[in-house]
């Protein structure tokens, strides 16, 4: 398809017109040129392109052709695929994008509350005003199983935010986010959703932010890129030996034969059993395994006469 509009105006393919002017203009508020001087070049081509997106999706033939045969053919005039174009006469034709925005901004739309047409004002220097100031974030924890951030897992969270419209009016809108874990991502990494919060006239909407937070887990505790997991052995499976059978957090069966005498204290290391190192998917951390050794509470007399037959000579 080419450029993608909706993701350049970050509406989704059902936005209506006042979803289209309130995206619109909250890119306008950040992206003027006149707002990044020293970055005035890139402003200026992102600028045009988020004028170019609201022009094409606000204009019934325009937005019809883009969506049905893409970019190339809405400029082209031709079809694509095969497929005719709808409209032979057609011809793009792009409005300026400063027209654009004194449309919105400078009042020729008519009725749009007051609280909106202060929010992107230019005092007598030229300077900017208040068009920058912006709610701020909103933290919230996501809890995720170590089983979740071994693998990796998707979450739907169901948001509710108050959102002003492209009349300064507020209005609740609910929404379902997506949210990709991805192994080996720790406690604390933050996904943020940007401008997702809730919005007043005039300020720009806040990012909405999801903290992850791991939730314990039953057998392994996770230290770094590390797992870490307790066994107890009685001492005659220290003194003679023992096979450990673990299951992994994916459901792998890892058998770990012990055959040395082992000694309270005894902390086993297998290599790439550990956690995935998020920056190097191919990578995982250690397991390490920690034994102690469950002494017997007591021992019969015949017992300790056995024992000292067996281990008497050993030093």
């Amino acid at each position: 398809m080419g450029v993608d509009y909706y993701n350049i105006l970050k509406v989704n393919r059902n936005a209506n017109d006042d979803d289209l002017r309130k995206s619109y203009r909250r890119l306008a508020m950040i992206w003027h040129p006149d707002k990044n001087p020293s970055t005035k070049t890139e402003a200026e081509a992102k600028f045009k392109q988020i004028s170019e997106a609201y022009d094409v999706l606000t204009d019934p033939p325009k937005r019809q052709i883009y969506d049905l045969y893409g970019e190339e053919a809405l400029k082209s005039g031709r079809g694509t695929n095969n497929h005719h174009h709808p409209d032979p006469s057609f011809r793009f034709n792009p409005r300026d994008a400063d027209d654009i925005y004194a449309e919105l901004f400078n009042g020729s739309e008519g009725g749009r509350s007051r609280a909106y047409k202060d929010a992107f004002f230019t005092t007598s220097n030229g300077e900017f005003g208040n068009s920058s100031r912006k709610a701020p974030p909103v933290e919230n924890l996501l809890p995720c199983s170590l089983e979740e951030l071994y693998k990796g897992a998707k979450k739907k969270m169901k948001i509710s935010s108050t959102i002003a419209d492209a009349l300064g009016k507020l209005r609740t809108l609910e929404e379902i986010l997506t949210i990709e874990i991805r192994p080996g991502w720790k406690k604390g990494t933050k996904i943020t959703f940007p401008e997702k919060g809730n919005q007043e006239p005039g300020v720009i909407a806040a990012d909405l932010i999801f903290v992850i937070d791991e939730k314990p887990h039953s057998i392994y505790t996770r230290e770094g890129n590390d797992l870490v997991v307790n066994q107890e052995l009685l001492l005659l499976e220290a003194l003679t030996g023992k096979t450990l059978d673990l299951t992994t957090l994916d459901g792998r069966n890892l058998i770990i034969p012990l055959t040395e005498i082992v000694k309270p204290g005894f902390e086993i290391v297998v290599p790439n059993e550990g956690m995935p190192i998020s920056k190097e998917p191919r990578k995982k951390g250690n397991l390490r395994i920690n034994v102690d050794v469950k002494y017997p509470s007591s021992l019969s007399v015949e017992q300790k006469s056995e024992l000292r037959r067996v281990l008497g000579g050993i030093s």
